[in-house]
């Protein structure tokens, strides 16, 4: 797809520097080189030399006019996906890749067009049906040449329900459908924790929040008008590095100032964070946040000996009080790479049942939808190995006795930072009386425990 308004600007901007997208063809043949698909057994300076390394997906393509940057670009599945987005400045000497915000919109774009294809790249006919069809939805992600809805997915692949000029002259480009029915919303607040704990006494344990509000309105009208707000309870820490969707029409400033990379202090805002917007026809995520809370939700400790040929395990888990002690499932996994398969197991748990697979050297210890009163757990154990093959689980970190505990969870009608929906503050300006369904959850991502008895890779190391 190409936009000639995109391109005119980017003329406008460059001036001299200017170095025009080649035709299809000469492009594709330019990117396939640039990205070692063809000719890689050959080696060509321009292309191949020392100071050329690349760290990112970001290439400088040679066209016959000149070195076309940037081009965002990967390969993925025997698809390649390449966009070139518009640097708002002058191309000479080269901003750094963190100023261009044109390479998050089109990575963003790519990624939510990778998420679209990728179920079906194994059905060749499915695969072309998609692909067929993402002209039609790219008129609805990206109209003009700035992405309004990256969720490919979430759009429409006919024009049934998509009106070519919109009845009213006040409906935003992002509603490209409108609804008929009785008004509803449904607001879905997602917490994903990670953690690294390594129960050492020079090296500090880490942990971060991140947290997602998800939104489908179902509402009548062209632009209707939305007030949502997140609450926090009292002495909560607030929220931080806050992101909003590009259909909130104001926001207060404090709310997007506070940020994580400074301290916090007594005027950083605690809200209530209020958000007036024009929803769009789909889903999607109306904010992103981050939070610095003062504990993670389950504190852990693993140690793993080798003792002759067998190895001997413990590991305690505690909740902490504060957490809901009512999850929809929690195990933890404990890989063992760079074995054989598991020869022999001797082990007695506290609490939760131990399931053992053998080929793939993995004990999953189920604990289930509670903690017991005491909150805390134990499994102790013995495991030898039996010889190794090439089949069997590797890893290039996780040598000798470094190893970890992974685990999983979900917390329903919960959230680490206790941040929630109010029902009754949520204001939708439309007649009749709007359905207000509102959830949340806490969710574990990359949740580590390390082996204390050995070094593990440091998230951060005091000087």
């Amino acid at each position: 797809r190409r936009y000639p308004t995109v391109e005119l600007r980017a003329e406008t901007f460059n001036g001299s520097t200017h170095v025009p997208i080649p035709s299809d063809s000469a492009f594709l043949k330019a990117l396939l080189f640039e990205l070692r698909l063809v000719d890689d057994h050959v080696f060509v300076e321009q292309r191949d030399t020392c100071t050329r390394i690349n760290h990112s997906s970001v290439y400088s393509v040679s066209t016959a006019a000149g070195e076309l940057w940037p081009v965002l670009a990967f390969h993925k599945s025997g698809l390649i996906y390449a966009c070139v987005p518009l640097v708002e400045g002058t191309l000479e000497p080269r901003p750094p890749l963190l100023t261009v915000s044109g390479l998050s919109q089109g990575l963003a774009l790519l990624l939510g067009i990778m998420d679209y294809i990728s179920p079906s790249w194994k059905n060749e006919a499915e695969m072309n049906a998609k692909v067929g069809q993402l002209r039609n939805l790219l008129i609805q992600a990206c109209p003009l040449g700035t992405p309004l809805n990256t969720n490919i997915r979430s759009l429409n692949s006919s024009f049934e329900d998509i009106q070519e000029m919109p009845a009213d002259k006040n409906q935003p480009a992002w509603r490209s459908s409108t609804y008929k029915g009785k008004p509803q919303v449904n607001v879905c607040i997602t917490e994903k924790v990670k953690c690294m704990q390594y129960d050492q006494r020079d090296v500090v344990d880490t942990w971060q929040v991140y947290g997602a509000v998800n939104c489908k309105c179902d509402i009548e009208g062209s632009a209707p008008n939305v007030t949502l707000s997140l609450n926090l309870p009292t002495n909560a820490p607030p929220l931080q590095d806050i992101v909003v969707h590009h259909c909130v029409t104001s926001v207060d400033p404090a709310m997007l100032t506070s940020t994580s990379a400074e301290p916090l202090h007594d005027s950083v805002y605690n809200g209530p964070y209020k958000f007036p917007f024009i929803p769009p026809s789909d889903s999607f995520d109306l904010c992103y946040y981050t939070s610095q809370v003062p504990v993670p939700p389950i504190l852990g400790c693993y140690q793993l000996v080798e003792e002759g040929s067998q190895i001997k395990i413990t590991v305690n888990l505690k909740l902490h009080e504060s957490i809901k002690n009512s999850f929809e499932y929690c195990e933890a996994r404990i890989p063992f790479f760079n074995r054989g398969p598991i020869a022999q197991l001797e082990y007695k748990v506290s609490y939760g049942q131990l399931d053992l697979f053998r080929e793939k050297s993995l004990l999953v210890w189920v604990i289930g939808q509670k903690f017991p009163k005491s909150l805390e757990i134990s499994l102790t154990g013995t495991v030898s190995f039996g010889p190794a093959g090439k089949e069997h689980p590797t890893d290039y970190v996780c040598t000798g006795n470094t190893a970890y505990v992974k685990l999983y969870f979900r917390i329903p009608d919960f959230t680490l930072t206790g941040c929630y929906v109010d029902q009754h503050s949520v204001q939708i300006f439309v007649p009749g009386k709007p359905k207000i369904t509102a959830s949340r959850e806490l969710i574990s991502s990359s949740y580590y425990i390390w082996n204390s008895k050995a070094p593990a890779p440091m998230v951060y190391k005091p000087l």
